[in-house]
């Protein structure tokens, strides 16, 4: 086996990694959609995951025109983890109150930094890949801190509620 065929297997699973991480974000953000909270913050986590299915779109274009394909595996994985992740917050916080709320923000937020971090990752490896000079990674970084600074706000403020002490 070939050098470049290694490091095509270590792009192929990194990438379908951080594709599997896409459906197990937008899996939670269903659910927590579908929770009973403030409808301005339905709409938050609803224009989230719309942000988040354009950024994984852009990760299987990308992976398209690398002849990638998608691992079933490892969406099955996520979805699986994203049950997990669901039964989770439900057994730390049965009321779905703000405990819930804080533990699935700081999910997301750490889902988002990761992303922020494959896109640092695929310019980075650009430089001498050529074939991955194909998307505007800059443009994607900027997205995904925004993202983020959303999401933390949030998080933030349900800290509050969620962490108070007495």
């Amino acid at each position: 086996m070939g050098e470049n065929h290694m490091a095509n297997e270590h792009l192929s699973t990194y990438l379908n990694d951080h594709l599997a991480g896409s459906v197990a974000a937008i899996e939670l953000l269903e659910h927590l959609e579908a929770s009973e909270f403030d409808g301005q913050l339905t709409r938050f986590f609803s224009d989230l995951r719309g942000d988040i299915a354009a950024d994984r779109a852009e990760l299987e274009n990308l992976m398209k025109s690398l002849n990638i394909d998608e691992s079933r595996t490892r969406k099955a994985s996520a979805w699986l983890t994203g049950k997990f992740t669901e039964l989770k917050l439900r057994v730390d916080d049965p009321a779905g109150g703000a405990l819930r709320l804080f533990e699935s923000l700081e999910v997301l937020s750490l889902g988002i930094e990761g992303k922020r971090s494959l896109w640092k990752a695929l310019i980075a490896v650009s430089e001498q890949s050529p074939s991955l000079k194909v998307m505007n990674y800059d443009r994607l970084i900027k997205r995904a801190e925004e993202q983020r600074e959303r999401v933390e706000r949030h998080r933030l403020i349900t800290a509050q509620q969620a962490l108070d002490v007495i």
